[in-house]
């Protein structure tokens, strides 16, 4: 077989090797406008945990405040948001002023759960912005946020009386997120709170 018979041969399979990565390209651009065009948030990100009950993970203080740390026992009885923050985190420092809003609703009690921070950082943070937060547990490691289902700061859970999570919220709060999302999730879970 001569050089040119070799090369005319071979000639399809390149055009296959041209094709594919073509081809690929085009099913993924496919997939990412079904699921543009799917009307489905895709900020929400669903958590196994809703309808769980609340990780048993008992968290320590943050030092130098005058409040407990994070008790699993503490939820029940109560509607409790856990929020999951940082000082390093800009999100966080964004949906701040809506979180002290929140902190004035009595029907709920808003908790910190202080992720991957310095202590220092962390008292500095609220010493800036306010403290919205009845009790504040320390994660310095990160265990307890993966116990949680965290995929990222901040992230917000809602739980329930029973001591279920009953929402979960990905990302800065908005006052329309809360308004549209949230402040419904607060009255169903505050209709099975005891009387």
């Amino acid at each position: 077989m001569s050089g040119k018979e070799r090369t005319e041969a071979g000639h399809p399979l390149r055009r296959i090797f041209v094709i594919l990565p073509l081809l690929a390209f085009l099913a993924l651009s496919a997939v990412f406008l079904m699921q543009l065009l799917s009307g489905r948030d895709t900020a929400v990100v669903p958590s196994a945990l809703i309808g769980e009950q609340a990780p048993q993970t008992s968290l320590p203080p943050l030092e130098g405040l005058a409040l407990p740390g994070l008790e699993p026992a503490d939820f029940l009885g109560k509607v409790s948001l856990v929020n999951v923050w940082g000082s390093w985190c800009g999100p966080c420092r964004q949906e701040h002023p809506l979180l002290m809003e929140l902190a004035r609703d009595d029907r709920v009690r808003l908790v910190g759960l202080n992720y991957k921070d310095r202590p220092e950082n962390a008292r500095r943070f609220l010493g800036e912005l306010g403290n919205p937060y009845e009790a504040i547990g320390v994660d310095r490691n990160g265990r307890a946020a993966i116990e949680w289902g965290v995929y990222g700061v901040p992230e917000t859970f809602l739980v329930g009386p029973d001591g279920t999570i009953r929402y979960k919220h990905v990302g800065p709060f908005t006052p329309q997120s809360i308004q549209r999302e949230l402040m419904p999730e607060i009255d169903k879970a505050l209709k099975d709170a005891p009387a």
